[in-house]
């Protein structure tokens, strides 16, 4: 079963306009399938193939002359990063869609794109289905259950239970991709690392005390996280900078791009685990905000994402961007609304002239209205939400 993905339009696009275009995202998101969907004629190879792999390094040229009519896909490119020097005189004489990149390490392959393709080629991100791409398929009950079975593709279209899922993935993350970038040799205090950082989802990043927690120093901690981050494993918030006051929060949050993931290092065993868990407001706002940067990059668009607190700890969870206008999001996990829920966005909307409509809380309930203050959204119509 082939579910339709956003990102289809804005990679048909920039294969008309570039010689080369390169599509990221974490292992698993789905991006093989796409790209071999719509150009089923192009030659593929997978850099992952050892015989593949050693007819780039011994043939670079004969290599990227494969595909004459059609093209190139060339799969996880950033296993031979030499291959991009070559690649750079191609790309010049070459017709736009000629070749098709992929990869699922950011920080090797931007690191060659930078150095050698800057300018020939455009940058897509695929990053696990959205709940707006799910929406012809069965629809989850509850939140808790979005959040525990995640949206990779092989737990959403191939039946593969989530915890499975997602223990067989983060050991092959550790295992394998961890290595290839950097070669850490305590393993288990990477996995812990890994533990804590699920444990900080929707906190303020403290560096000093994470590096502490695992037991490694602070410029290790600052290394592990940058692995995290280039795997698309996780993403840091920034603080929102407008002078809206002098005690302005400066630290960014930590959130996961899947809560499947998320849930499974957190030991979240059932969906009905997290009732009662003591991070389920956290998980319920990682949750949306994950799917806030899903509406953005499936569309082609950085994600210009935010959150604001000041010194007297008054706090939007999620400032979202576009253009000149602004949205603030409060997330509350709960089915019941309290009044209190909306005094932040009444603060900071005010001094900030964000109009109601542009206010949104976010809970676990499933009705959505308008108030005064803000406008409600249902769980599910918040992950629905376009752009």
């Amino acid at each position: 079963m082939m579910i339709a993905r956003l990102l289809e339009s804005e990679l048909r696009k920039a294969s008309s306009y570039y010689p080369v275009v390169t599509l990221t995202g974490p292992r698993q998101s789905g991006k093989t399938t796409l790209i071999r969907t719509l150009w089923p004629r192009k030659t593929y190879v997978s850099l992952e193939d050892p015989d593949i792999l050693d007819f780039a390094k011994d043939d670079p040229r004969g290599f990227l002359t494969q595909g004459d009519d059609e093209g190139l896909i060339i799969d996880e490119a950033q296993r031979h990063p030499p291959l991009f020097n070559y690649l750079q005189g191609y790309a010049d004489r070459s017709p736009p869609g000629r070749y098709l990149l992929s990869g699922s390490n950011n920080f090797l392959l931007m690191e060659k794109i930078s150095q050698s393709l800057a300018g020939r080629t455009a940058v897509l991100v695929l990053l696990p289905f959205s709940a707006e791409e799910l929406a012809s398929e069965r629809q989850d009950a509850k939140w808790q259950e979005a959040a525990w079975r995640g949206f990779y593709p092989r737990v959403r279209v191939s039946g593969v239970p989530a915890d499975i899922f997602a223990r067989d993935y983060l050991a092959t993350y550790v295992e394998r991709d961890v290595r290839l970038v950097k070669n850490i040799g305590d393993v288990s205090a990477f996995r812990r690392f890994l533990q804590l950082c699920a444990g900080r989802a929707g906190q303020l990043m403290n560096m000093a005390a994470l590096a502490s927690d695992a037991g490694i120093a602070v410029n290790t901690a600052k290394s592990w996280l940058a692995l995290l981050e280039a795997a698309w494993l996780v993403v840091l918030l920034h603080p929102w900078h407008e002078n809206l006051g002098k005690r302005i929060v400066k630290a960014p949050k930590l959130y996961w791009y899947d809560t499947g993931l998320l849930c499974r290092l957190l030991d979240i065993r059932k969906p009905e685990d997290l009732d009662f868990h003591p991070l389920k407001g956290a998980v319920f706002e990682n949750l949306i905000v994950a799917e806030r940067y899903k509406a953005a990059s499936h569309r082609g668009k950085p994600a210009e994402l935010y959150f604001w607190r000041d010194g007297s700890k008054r706090e939007i969870d999620l400032l979202e961007k576009s253009g000149s206008e602004r949205t603030i999001w409060e997330c509350k996990s709960g089915s019941t609304i309290a009044s209190d829920y909306f005094k932040h966005l009444e603060f900071f909307g005010g001094q900030a002239n964000i109009p109601p409509d542009r206010r949104l809380l976010v809970y676990g309930g499933r009705d959505s209205f308008a108030r005064s203050e803000a406008s409600v959204l249902g769980w599910r119509d918040a992950l629905m939400r376009p752009e």
